[in-house]
């Protein structure tokens, strides 16, 4: 009897902690991490238009960069601190609101900080904000070519910007178009990206089958199919519910939310491979980031079911808070760039990735739409 008793009390015990741990923080405390990592980012980058120097020096309007300005311009609406608006301003200024290789780009690495230029012009309507990047999606538009999105990162980089100047100037050639480029990805590139038994995306045709990870099954990159994740947030919240595309969108969405949630570890994160925790695992702070952005906004948006999301929000969004944020705002755990496990390891608390910028704004926009939950 005795032992009964304290086998229920142990329960009960660890019952409780886990009631504990599903809560999230008040709202002034998510805020307050959201800006202690935003000011250690804007401190050690005072010059918005500084080079990136990692292998080689990169111009600072490429998509790692523009990641970051998606975060902070989203920072912005919920916390709108004049140097958040100055910081994205100045960005564009230095970089004559252009991008990296010229309007003629395809490469939606290329166009991505055309987001953050379209979301200042709308802003204040000054011209030239959104001159090139029009420009150049225009020209996507008249060559007709569909088939430049190969890899499924390309996604979160150019789809919000059609989406954006679709709603901008009332204009459906660019959902239109869009969606041609998106369908391509999806089903043609490689034989198709998405595998719809998964409800996951191979990062790009390297990766469909026979291709295997070490465990004998499919390789699904978690930043990757995070980026999608993304594509379908931004581009979802932007566009209106008839336009074309819209509802493929969605149901995709909904798709990969549930394949995500049984993927998710004990300690809240998702591993950089998975489904092969093996391979290079371990916690891993971008995809998880980039999944809670996608899962709390479902939940705000009134399209995913409070009681079964929030605990698993909760989960991730303590865990990054609690074992990757550090107490000068460094965010651990990251992953840096590549395209699958293997690459930008060791990942570790205290380990460097070669960008900190687009990391930072996944966890940006993962903890604003955190911010929105109502609990």
């Amino acid at each position: 009897m005795k032992k009964i008793s304290i086998t229920a009390i142990l329960i009960s015990t660890l019952i409780t902690q886990l009631v504990f741990a599903q809560k999230l923080p008040k709202k002034k405390e998510i805020l307050k991490v959201l800006k202690s990592t935003n000011v250690y980012f804007m401190n050690k980058w005072p010059d918005a238009g500084k080079s990136i120097f990692t292998n080689r020096e990169r111009p600072s309007n490429i998509w790692t960069r523009a990641v970051y300005y998606e975060g902070l311009m989203k920072l912005y609406e919920i916390h709108p601190k004049k140097e958040y608006y100055n910081y994205a301003v100045q960005w564009g200024e230095k970089h004559n609101w252009g991008l990296r290789n010229g309007i003629k780009t395809r490469n939606g690495d290329d166009q991505a900080c055309g987001q953050t230029y379209i979301d200042l012009y709308n802003i204040d309507k000054k011209p030239e904000r959104v001159k090139d990047i029009k420009a150049s999606m225009d020209l996507m538009i008249q060559s007709g070519k569909v088939n430049d999105w190969t890899w499924i990162d390309a996604l979160q980089m150019a789809m919000p910007v059609f989406a954006k100047l679709g709603k901008l100037y009332n204009d459906n050639s660019y959902y239109e178009y869009m969606y041609k480029m998106y369908l391509h990805s999806k089903n043609i590139e490689g034989g198709g990206l998405y595998n719809a038994k998964d409800g996951l995306w191979w990062r790009d045709k390297d990766f469909v089958p026979p291709y295997k990870e070490p465990n004998g099954e499919d390789c699904y990159w978690s930043r990757g199919n995070g980026w999608v994740i993304a594509a379908f947030v931004r581009v979802l919240e932007t566009m209106p519910k008839d336009a074309i595309g819209y509802d493929e969108y969605l149901k995709t969405y909904h798709e990969m939310i549930k394949a995500l949630v049984p993927l998710q570890r004990v300690d809240g994160f998702w591993n950089v491979s998975l489904h092969d925790p093996n391979h290079f695992g371990g916690k891993e702070t971008s995809g998880t980031a980039l999944f809670v952005y996608g899962m709390a906004w479902g939940v705000n948006q009134g399209i995913l079911d409070k009681a079964t999301y929030l605990p698993i929000i909760s989960k991730a969004w303590n865990g990054m808070t609690k074992d990757a944020v550090q107490e000068n705002g460094f965010i651990g755990f990251m992953q840096g760039t590549g395209k699958e496990p293997k690459d930008g390891q060791p990942v570790s608390y205290t380990s460097m990735p070669d960008f900190e910028d687009y990391g930072l704004g996944c966890f940006l926009l993962a903890g604003t739409e955190v911010y929105k939950l109502k609990i």
